[in-house]
């Protein structure tokens, strides 16, 4: 037997004890397909969701993620029905959602301050919630995170709803507040104002995490889910938690995977770094995903004290911080 072959054949054999020995790869199993509803149009607000995506986490954690871009309202019931396993809501649908026999489940706490404000120029005096006694102030609706922000706010003034001009103007805050259409208007502080100091307007801005901390938005599920596919619930929250954690730590690398799912994104970059900056401040310093549970006492007593909830609920029930990693 020549030299050759006798190599030849050793070098096989040594391959194949090394294949013998090698536990297998494992098999890739089935991806679980999530929609995922967000309840706003496509934004540089969710590069999380968009880095996350790109970067393969979802597809890691076994999740094929569709992001569906529907009203917020349409997302509570469909996740407290079991139609959708998850969806991205403020605190306080969930709150009111139990109310009425939806069992949903906050898992996620993504703003860890509440994002809502109340905005207003510079020179129109008004520079603390007391100070929007007898003001004309527009809100894009008469429900949800705006609506509750501005009361919770209100009520840090000392004031009552029909202590101000309350005007429901659709989301056209910037347009109302820069043509004085309105002396004042309900914003998400990391949006609205950002466009108004683009367009040279100076603005003061209160924002309702200063005078009452609250519950914003974060990733919920359904007792269903939970009780029966709670390593999906954990996997969903770890993969998003990555996703946050990146754009957090490079911002300016999540900004560019953003221009992929956000239309002109780029003809508005220097407006949109300064909102994607201004939201991340909002997703707070404390361990990521984490809810306080004084927060959810806040939002649930200011709900009953608006007459929004008839009686009292069991508010520790609709929250969990379990199926966060290990920090």
């Amino acid at each position: 037997m020549s030299r050759l072959v006798r190599f030849l054949l050793i070098t096989a054999l040594i391959f194949s004890l090394a294949a013998c020995a090698a536990p297998p790869a494992p098999a890739a199993g089935p991806l679980t397909a999530v929609r995922l509803p967000v309840g706003y149009i496509p934004n540089v607000q969710f590069a999380p969701l968009y880095v996350a995506i790109e970067k393969g986490y979802y597809r890691e954690a076994g999740i094929d993620l569709s992001l569906d871009y529907s009203f917020e309202t349409d997302a509570v019931a469909l996740t407290g029905a079991n139609q959708l396993p998850f969806a991205v809501v403020s605190g306080e649908q969930v709150l009111l959602a139990r109310a009425q026999g939806l069992p949903l489940v906050y898992v996620m706490n993504w703003y860890q301050n509440f994002p809502v404000g109340v905005s207003a120029k510079a020179d129109s005096g008004i520079l603390q919630p007391a100070d929007l006694k007898g003001k004309r102030i527009g809100t894009p609706v008469l429900y949800g995170a705006s609506y509750i922000g501005l009361r919770a706010l209100l009520e840090a003034g000392g004031l009552k709803e029909s202590d101000i001009t309350l005007d429901t103007i659709g989301y056209n805050q910037v347009e109302a507040l820069s043509v004085d259409q309105e002396q004042a208007v309900v914003v998400y502080v990391a949006n609205e104002p950002v466009q108004l100091q683009a367009k040279g307007i100076v603005v003061n801005t209160l924002h309702v995490s200063d005078y009452l901390p609250m519950v914003g938005n974060g990733l919920i599920t359904n007792e269903t889910t939970l009780r029966e596919n709670p390593d999906l619930v954990r996997r969903m929250v770890a993969a998003t938690l990555r996703g946050l954690a990146d754009t957090r730590a490079n911002p300016d690398e999540a900004y560019q995977i953003s221009m992929k799912y956000v239309e002109n994104l780029k003809a508005e970059d220097a407006v949109q770094r300064q909102v994607l900056k201004a939201s991340i401040e909002l997703w707070g310093d404390e361990r990521l995903g984490d809810s306080d549970p004084q927060a959810w006492e806040n939002m649930h007593d200011l709900l009953v004290r608006m007459g929004l909830l008839q009686k009292a609920l069991d508010w520790q029930a609709a929250f969990s911080n379990d199926y966060l990693p290990e920090p």
